[in-house]
């Protein structure tokens, strides 16, 4: 004689059979996320640009001995294009202080942030950004991009330039506080900070250049924002103010998008529209993935225990499912 379930069985097999279900789809999702997890960008690599439901607010930070005029022709193209821009006066008094005055202007945007530096202002980015869950997207144009313990200075120690026979130093007081400032000497400019601008435009500039404290390039970073978000970074390959190589490791290090261009130093202002190009790919850039850091045994460790950890609850969690899908079916039998 066959064996019939007994009245009302039929439903709490159909009930154990979703409940296994659901099991074997939490083991593959759990499969699945270190894949995903480990599959960050390398260099060289560009994004196709979506359409976003809701802009970011892009928050241009200029460098040393330059202001916010700096960005007016990346902040005029992005208008254009329906972007609110900001584009804060950095202090130049030292990466701390500078921080943690863009950090406070980040504050105070609503939504979601893509955040840019030129050269030094790249130090404020990586330090300004960390901890803030709206800052989305990081760009770096011909910048720097310290890692925790580096300065500016250090980095420069690595890959030399011609910016050391460029400034010159000046001591200053302010309010109790002294200090020494760095300029830029005039008739380095041109050839070192802006070549591929017009002699009188490079002359206008040293003569309304905002000078750095010493300090914005010898205090070490603390943190480094670029390690938890995507980045992008412009290399200028005609630079002379910080050495391209640097640059291209700096970029390399951080798992960027990156595009490289013939440019000066001041690539926002001499090739407006590549820069506004790559701030738009940071700006619509759909889900973009997390950075892939070079030489991180420690971060592929922590992935691997992560997934290791996951793949043991989701079998505890498989194995549950399949004791109560037993029980159930014999409880069925007559």
């Amino acid at each position: 004689m066959p064996a019939f379930p007994v009245p009302g069985s039929r439903r709490r097999i159909r009930s154990a059979h979703v409940m296994a279900a659901g099991c074997a789809v939490a083991i593959c999702t759990v499969l699945a996320a270190p894949v995903a997890a480990d599959s960050g960008t390398t260099t060289t690599t560009t994004t196709t640009p979506t359409t976003t439901a809701t802009k970011p607010t892009i928050v241009l930070v200029h460098g040393a001995f330059a202001d916010a005029s700096s960005w007016n022709g990346v902040v005029e193209r992005l208008e254009r294009r329906g972007y609110t821009v900001i584009a804060p006066a950095n202090p130049l008094r030292g990466l701390y202080t500078d921080s943690t005055y863009i950090a406070s202007v980040l504050d105070s945007i609503k939504g979601p942030i893509v955040l840019a530096g030129h050269s030094y202002g790249g130090a404020v980015i990586s330090t300004a950004a960390a901890a803030n869950p709206r800052v989305k997207s990081l760009v770096y144009v011909s910048a720097l991009m310290p890692d925790v313990g580096e300065s500016g200075m250090s980095l420069g120690a690595k890959f030399p330039s011609e910016l050391g026979t460029a400034t010159k130093s000046v001591p200053y007081r302010a309010g109790g506080v002294s200090g020494t400032d760095l300029y830029l000497k005039p008739d380095r400019i041109h050839p070192v900070f802006a070549a591929d601008l017009p002699e009188n435009t490079a002359r206008v500039m040293a003569v309304t250049q905002r000078p750095a404290a010493t300090t914005a390039f010898s205090e070490t970073a603390k943190v480094a924002a670029w390690k938890h978000i995507p980045s992008w970074f412009l290399v200028a390959k005609q630079d002379k103010t910080i050495n391209p190589d640097q640059e291209r490791f700096e970029a390399k290090r951080a798992g960027s998008h990156t595009v490289e261009i013939n440019s000066s130093h001041v690539a926002m202002i001499s090739h407006p529209d590549a820069v506004t190009a790559l701030l738009l790919q940071a700006a619509t850039a759909t889900d973009p993935a997390r950075p892939a850091l070079a030489a991180t045994g420690t971060t592929r460790g922590a992935r691997a225990e992560t997934a290791l950890t996951g793949i043991a609850a989701s079998t505890l969690l498989a194995g549950t499912g399949a004791v109560l899908l037993g029980r159930r079916l014999r409880r069925s039998r007559p």
